[in-house]
């Protein structure tokens, strides 16, 4: 890290971070504020200046988490495409960017744990991650007035089925690891998922 400057944005970012890193890594319980104000070159009371406490630290890095998922699928521009281009393009995407971001993955994972405690709390956990299931819905309803998908699926159930798919892998990777003897990070086992993926989701959404 550099010498901590003059610059909150800077400092933040810094913290979330760093403290995105070490939630991901230890749990809400095992994270340590001292270590993070460490590996940031703060301190604990700047720290808690910013976000209040270590509840309020661990929330705003899952609703920055989120935040940065989120962002990354608008950047698809999927509205532009047609809708089994989009699909696959979804899919395919979820699962890279899952793969990709680990820390996300644990952070829900950690969150489910806690039962969403924490997002209970959030004022705008909802309200960023509803256009995810929107996004879907627009996809969902070109296939179906094109007659590429057939209707009456919930546009919620292939978010479930997509999520599904794209966490699994990072999430039961270790397990798998050692129960099955394969390594589903190699590049050939990710293309295949990938692969097996988009087709799954096609077939469930075509007529």
């Amino acid at each position: 890290m550099t010498p901590r400057t003059n610059d909150p944005s800077r400092t933040m970012s810094d913290i979330i971070a760093v403290a995105t890193r070490e939630f991901a890594e230890k749990g809400f319980s095992g994270a340590r504020i001292d270590e993070i104000a460490a590996l940031t070159q703060t301190s604990k009371r700047m720290i808690y200046y910013y976000y209040g406490s270590k509840e309020g630290l661990y929330l705003a890095v899952l609703e920055d988490a989120y935040a940065r998922t989120r962002s990354a699928e608008s950047g698809l521009h999927l509205d532009d495409a047609p809708p089994v281009e989009a699909l696959k393009k979804l899919v395919s995407f979820s699962i890279d960017y899952k793969l990709a971001h680990p820390d996300f993955v644990r952070l829900v994972m950690t969150e489910n744990i806690h039962s969403a405690d924490f997002l209970k709390r959030s004022k705008t956990a909802v309200h960023m991650n509803t256009p995810a299931i929107d996004l879907l819905k627009r996809i969902y309803d070109r296939g179906v007035t094109s007659g590429d998908f057939r209707a009456g699926i919930d546009p919620f159930d292939l978010h479930m089925m997509i999520s599904a798919l794209s966490l699994y892998n990072v999430s039961n990777q270790p397990t798998i690891s050692v129960i099955f003897k394969r390594d589903i990070m190699d590049k050939r086992e990710v293309d295949r998922i990938r692969k097996n993926s988009i087709e799954m989701m096609l077939r469930f959404v075509k007529k």
